[in-house]
């Protein structure tokens, strides 16, 4: 018997409890995870705009998912509810950004280690946010392994050498003990190098402008920057895959190739529509599936974890009821294409505070419902901002800064810049209000004929059925779930310290108690 055999006996012996289908040699889990990049920028899905050999090889020898969608809109609480299999209305603080992380949540790279697996992670982990203000004496994600940098081609793009530091960790753990490792990526988080399209030799007539933003140069431009840096952490990725295939651990490890959020663009990351949440999901599962499928069921982050504590044979401690989430490994396992499992029907996202971007420092609440047709939206605070206020006090307190500076919950980019300084032009003025207008309570939007979300049906008397159904139906759920939201304590989400820069801006005339 080898020691990776003999380790995972005893694991099985002493944990909470093995799968029974699991091998006398348990599989690596390799998490990689790009920073804000929606679901149609890989080419697997038919992007033109980038090219993504290792995203496409996972997919090609494994499953893609066409219908991936993250628990958040943010990077922050996306990871918390990853790491813990919960949504992010079930784990307090760590459901909302640049705040704590409760121990009260265990991660499943602390129930992996506890049942005999190396742990670690490079590049971004949980964040942000001070896990050490929760008691919490490292990371969630684990012990870094960041030593290892590069001189990076573009200035924007981080300096960490992620394959070479996941060598570094591979190569310290005990031989033949299995691993989970989390590769996180910072890009395609702003800010991105302008101009590295050309240098890249990108077109800009290959970019691919969203319905909701406007086709000018100076966004297919920024859209071009964007697709570098998504190609930029894809090509770690391959080395990542070439190295295990040459040390013999491809076939023995699960890898989850995904992303935690949006594009860094007006009106995706930061939001609830369908570029905010629908992520790229690739997944390599050397078990007797077939690869090269393609997979129609809805697919939530929760459900990763769930899949990873499966196949690894580690129970939760608090019994498959503290997990959100059902494993796929019946997917990853089966000859199917399409829909495999026709009980997949729903996934749930949610957002509370993204940036300090409103009076006060209050969040943007909402919560939606993916079905295969349609996704509902509820806005509880509709009377609030969502991109954040139109305007701030300055730094130095000497009174207000101009109009349209203070929508921080976008980030900082040539698009944005672009729509504020076009707001008179006719062909702009309508995609900025889409960005950074006020919303309706209700937003329902049909996703085949309508995959930019612009359509809302909500107040389409044709469908009012449909709207309460799926308004019933989430309400149901989300009590279900106890979220403070749908149980009368919402407030709670406003009192959650945040940890980073608190802006400061003027009361607005509507506040009240209710606001």
């Amino acid at each position: 018997m080898t020691l990776r055999a003999l380790v995972w006996v005893v694991a099985c012996l002493t944990a909470a409890g093995c799968s029974s289908q699991s091998s006398s040699v348990r599989p690596n889990i390799l998490f990689a995870i790009w920073d804000d990049v929606s679901y149609p920028h890989v080419s697997a899905a038919g992007s033109k705009m980038v090219s993504t050999p290792a995203f496409d090889r996972v997919a090609a020898e494994g499953a893609l998912f066409r219908n991936a969608y993250a628990p958040a809109p943010g990077c922050s609480p996306t990871r918390a509810a990853f790491l813990t299999g919960r949504h992010i209305w079930m784990i307090e603080q760590a459901g909302t950004h640049a705040s704590s992380f409760p121990t009260t949540y265990v991660s499943y790279q602390d129930l992996l280690e506890e049942a005999g697996y190396a742990i670690g992670y490079t590049g971004k982990p949980w964040g942000p946010g001070r896990w050490e203000k929760s008691g919490r004496t490292r990371n969630p994600a684990g012990p870094p392994f960041t030593d290892r940098t590069l001189d990076p081609p573009y200035d924007g793009i981080r300096d960490w050498d992620y394959a070479g530091n996941f060598e570094s960790f591979f190569e310290s753990r005990e031989p033949d003990q299995p691993f989970s490792f989390w590769v996180g990526g910072s890009e395609a988080h702003r800010r991105f190098e302008q101009g590295s399209w050309k240098a890249a030799g990108k077109r800009l007539e290959d970019a691919e402008v969203p319905p909701f933003l406007p086709d000018t140069p100076e966004i297919r431009e920024d859209l071009l920057d964007y697709a570098v840096e998504i190609e930029w952490f894809d090509s770690h990725v391959g080395r990542i895959l070439d190295f295990l295939a040459e040390h013999g651990e491809l076939d023995n490890t699960l890898v989850i190739f995904t992303a935690d959020n949006g594009m860094a663009f007006p009106r995706a990351k930061a939001n609830l529509y369908d570029y905010g949440i629908h992520m790229p999901l690739a997944v390599r599962w050397a078990g007797p599936g077939r690869g090269g499928r393609t997979i129609d069921d809805l697919v939530q982050f929760v459900d990763l974890t769930a899949t990873i504590l499966d196949v690894a044979g580690v129970a939760h401690p608090g019994g498959a009821s503290a997990l959100a989430g059902r494993s796929i490994r019946d997917i990853l396992e089966s000859q199917a294409d399409g829909m495999v499992d026709s009980s997949r029907t729903r996934a749930y996202s949610g957002r509370e505070r993204h940036s300090s971007s409103r009076w006060n420092n209050l969040t943007y609440p909402q919560r939606s419902m993916r079905t295969p047709e349609h996704l509902y939206i509820r806005n509880f605070k509709p009377q609030r901002w969502p991109a954040g206020a139109p305007q701030k006090y300055r730094a130095d307190g000497r009174g207000l800064e101009e109009m349209h500076q203070a929508y921080h919950d976008i980030d900082a980019s040539p698009t944005l810049t672009r729509l504020i300084e076009g707001r008179d032009e006719e062909g702009v003025r309508h995609y900025l209000e889409l960005a950074v207008g006020k919303r309706p309570a209700e937003e329902l939007f049909d996703l085949a004929a309508d995959p930019g979300c612009l359509d809302n049906l909500a107040e389409a008397p044709e469908h009012a059925d449909l709207l309460e159904a799926l308004r019933d139906e989430l309400d149901a759920y989300l009590v279900k779930t106890g979220d403070a939201r749908a149980t009368g304590r919402g407030e709670i989400w406003d009192e959650y310290v945040r940890y980073s820069a608190i802006r400061q801006f003027p009361k607005p005339p509507e506040a009240g108690t209710d606001y």
